[in-house]
Parts: C-alpha cells; structure tokens; sequence
C-alpha cells in the first residue's frame, strides 16, 4: 500500500487526483491537500472582475466529488515539506505522511516585492477568486466616476495571457456602459514586445496584440518595470534592448489591475535540492525531482527556464494543456515505480491557450512551448470567444463528476480546428 498525496486542489491538482485514481492500485491511497475546500476556475476571473461571472457559478465544493471517488480530502494549510522524513506539516501542528507528494499549489503571489503593488497596496488582481471579487467591487465604484486605467503585468510576471484579457474585458465592459471615451488605458508590460506571452511570440501575436490595442485605444508601453505605485500613481521605468532604463513614466490612474511575479509557495522555499532560487519545484523529463526521488512538480508550481533572455526579467506560462500533460505524465510514472518499474512518460509541454476578448477571442498554438517549435499559430474571431465560455462550462463539468480523462486536450484541439477553418 502506498499513501500518495497531493498538494493543491486547482487546475492541475484535482485532475491529478483523479488520474491517478485510476491508475493506482486497489489498495494505494489517494490523499488530496489544500487550504480551501473548494475549487475556482481561474480562467474565469477576468470576468468576475468586471461582474460579468459570480462565485457561485465558477466554483465547486469538492469534498463530495472527491469521496464519490474514493479520494481522501484533508483542508489546511501546509507550512512545511520535510523530504527527508517524508512527511508534511500543517499550521495547526498536525503532519501527513507520504510515499509519494505531487506539489500542484500553484504559486504565491509576489506583491511584496513592489511598493504598493496588490489588494493591500493600490492594484488590484484576478490571480485568485477572492481578488477577483474585490476587483469587482473597485471596478463598479471606479464606473460610476471613471478615469485612467493602468493594466497589466509586472517584471517577473509569468502569466500575461490574462492582463491582456483584463484589458480587452475592461474595455467591452466600458463601451456597453457607453462610457469608454471617458476612460484613457495603458497596457503596462515587462515583455519586450505586445504578443510575447513569457514565449518569445506565437506565430503573428506581436502584430495581432499590437492591433487588437490599437483598435481599442489602449496605449502600451513594453520592457516596463514598475518601481512603486501610490495612490493613483504608477512609477515606470521603460528599458532599452539592453535593459537600461530609457524613459521614467508617472502613469495617473483610478484604477488598475497588474499581475505580479510568481514565487514558490513558503513550504518548499528552503529545501535544498528540491527548489530553484525563486522557489519552484525542480523536475526531470518525467516531473520527477532529481534529489527526492518520491517528489513531483506540476502545473504553475514547476521551474521552467525562460526561451532566452529578455531586456526585463519575464517568466513562462504553463497553461492547461501542458498542465494536463504533466498530471497524465505523472500519474503514469508513479504507477511505473509503484510496480518496481522506471519513469518513462514525458508531458507534451505543448501549449494551446484560448483567451477572450469581451466579445470575441484569440486562441495560440506552440507546440513545442519552448521554440524552435513545430507548430507556432495564432488566430481570432467570435469563435474564441465562444469557445472559452464553453469551455469553462466542460471543465466545471468535469471537476464535478471526477472525471479522468483529458477532456482539455479534446475539447480545445476541436476547438481550434474549428476557428482554424473559421479563420482560412
């Protein structure tokens, strides 16, 4: 018998937990951890923002599908991993033991590492449901007195497919309550160039980005760092190509949302061998860590080095797709050392993303993530737009029932074979 733990109930985790479920043996034990006892579909929460999703209708309380299957559920906080005994600690001074721990937290938030920066500072964020809802609740103050708008992403940041979606939201949003003229927008990025994506570019998405902007009247300004926030003040440095700084703006706002940089979760920062220096989870080609041998990373919790370089500092996404991968990957290896056997399964790393726009959307393609790639594609049109509320609705659906399969992969492969005829 073995006891194999999860850590972190979100994109990666509970369908870890449930693939592995079905792969595991009658006698192992799947145990899921996580500081909340519900799940949120985060992808959603551009739209929570400006109060176009509730709570209700992007959550689901998982303990119930997660006994249906078997599946143990414990909520609470983990304050420590301790490799060498293998075993977790809780705040609460309780601990877990393990045979196997799959880390899938997804990050901490970075806002300490700018003055002035997140929910306790001046910015708002849709990284988490519950920023989302205070966003929300700023946003309709800020519409009854609109002024400027700063969004976007600050140096570090990893995950800019949603600033982008925030700016494009925020604007529909605005020109449905006929009070867009009122509003200035400016796109604040670390990325060197609209369309980066932490990805050195998809396919055509810097002059795709730079369009979709400039028909909506949103000013960018790229290689930005941002060096503090006050009260109605952002202070940016733009840099040059080499990262020297080129330009100082005081951007006035009323309101803005920036997504910060990501670190590992405080459990892990401080284990030797099982970190990076930011403090994510180093993996092998089968999402293995090279020192714990019993120890997997997947999702928004794993190290991946950036393509190359950039003028400012910027990380690399992970998105659902490869998320996906990585839980099939995984859960195949564990069922590959449970029987004595070696890891041999590798995820795809592919990265397909659908990102929505208000009322239409754009979908990439990478495959490879990492460049050179094989495929490299981005495309738009209503048909994104539609596709991503469907797929909220499918992915919700299958967190709900415990389903196994990589529904991600089919769902949005057929999704983009749509738009791509759409768009010939």
């Amino acid at each position: 018998m073995a006891d194999i733990v999860v850590l972190g109930a979100g994109l990666g985790g509970l369908p870890m937990a449930y693939e592995m479920k079905d792969l595991a043996r009658a006698e192992d034990r799947i145990i899921v951890v996580s500081d909340k006892d519900y799940y949120h579909f985060i992808p959603s929460n551009p739209w929570v923002a400006v109060d176009w999703r509730k709570r209700e209708e992007i959550t689901v309380a998982i303990e119930k599908p997660l006994k249906r299957r078997k599946i143990d559920f414990k909520v609470g906080k983990v304050t420590e991993v301790h490799p060498r005994d293998n075993l977790i600690a809780f705040e609460n001074g309780e601990t877990l033991s393990y045979d196997h721990l799959v880390i899938a937290t997804g990050p901490k938030l970075a806002f300490d590492e700018i003055d002035g920066l997140g929910p306790n500072g001046f910015t708002q964020s849709i990284c988490h449901i519950d920023h989302a809802e205070v966003a929300r609740d700023k946003w309709l103050e800020f519409v009854k007195k609109p002024g400027p708008v700063v969004v976007g992403a600050v140096q570090g940041a990893s995950c800019f497919g949603p600033a982008y979606e925030a700016a494009f939201i925020m604007d529909k949003d605005l020109r449905n309550r006929k009070i867009r003229d009122q509003v200035p927008m400016t796109f604040v990025t670390s990325e060197p160039f609209a369309g980066h994506l932490g990805l050195d570019g998809v396919g055509d998405s810097k002059s795709i980005m730079e369009s979709e902007l400039r028909q909506r009247h949103i000013d960018w300004i790229c290689n930005a760092k941002v060096d503090k926030v006050e009260d109605g003040i952002m202070h940016v440095i733009e840099c040059d190509e080499s990262g020297q700084e080129k330009k100082r703006h005081e951007l006035p706002f009323d309101y803005s949302m920036m997504l910060p940089a990501f670190t590992g979760i405080d459990a892990v920062r401080n284990v030797e061998g099982l970190v990076n220096p930011r403090g994510f989870i180093v993996v092998d080609d089968h999402q293995c860590n090279p020192t714990f041998n019993n120890i997997w990373g997947i999702g928004v919790a794993v190290a991946i080095a950036p393509p190359k370089p950039t003028p400012v500092p910027t990380g690399v996404p992970k998105t659902g797709f490869m998320i996906e991968s990585m839980v099939t990957a995984t859960a195949h290896n564990i069922r590959a050392c449970l029987d004595g056997k070696e890891p041999t399964k590798k995820a795809t790393w592919n990265a397909i993303c659908l990102a929505d726009m208000g009322d239409t959307g754009i979908a990439f393609v990478a495959m490879p993530q990492i460049p050179p790639r094989n495929v490299s594609w981005m495309k738009g049109g209503k048909w994104a737009h539609l596709a991503k509320v469907g797929f909220e609705k499918y992915f919700l659906h299958k967190i709900k029932s415990g389903v196994s399969e990589p529904l991600y992969e089919k769902f949005v492969m057929k999704t983009l074979k749509i738009g791509k005829l759409k768009s010939e």
